[in-house]
């Protein structure tokens, strides 16, 4: 059997890991990508606005991500929100739905008792590498 490389993605474009873990991981031709929060990559802290903008950042952050392994936001397959409120599930779909525009990823979304720095809004996703064509399976009655 062949192995598989592990290739650990990191970008200075997006916050730095705030602990023992990578900004991302691809194995074959799957990205794995950290939970991202609002932080400012340049000040390493929350952004100001509170979730709204906390969830743009996180997208923005996850996006440079994205860019070192030559994918976008179309590339993400799945994604995790987890929030501080469950009641910031509208307006993080708000912000969520100006990146992911089309054939949505499967998602999960989930409150949380507490996010690291005090975020309000992580987002973690899964990401598949190469050209994507679209399809569908639906099921024929």
């Amino acid at each position: 059997m062949a192995a598989l490389v592990r290739r650990i993605v990191s970008t200075t474009k997006a916050p730095g890991a705030i602990g023992p873990y990578s900004q991302a991981v691809v194995v074959d031709r799957t990205m794995y990508i950290s939970g991202q929060l609002g932080l400012d990559p340049a000040t390493g802290q929350l952004v100001t606005g509170g979730t709204t903008q906390e969830a743009k950042q996180a997208l923005i952050n996850m996006g440079e991500i994205l860019k070192v392994a030559n994918c976008n936001y179309n590339n993400v397959v799945k994604t995790t929100v987890l929030l501080a409120d469950i009641n910031d599930f509208n307006c993080v779909n708000d912000v969520y739905k100006k990146y992911f525009t089309t054939n949505f990823p499967a998602r999960a979304a989930y409150q949380v008792a507490a996010l690291p720095r005090g975020g309000r809004v992580e987002i973690e996703a899964v990401a598949v590498l190469g050209p994507i064509v679209e399809g569908a399976l639906e099921q024929k009655l």
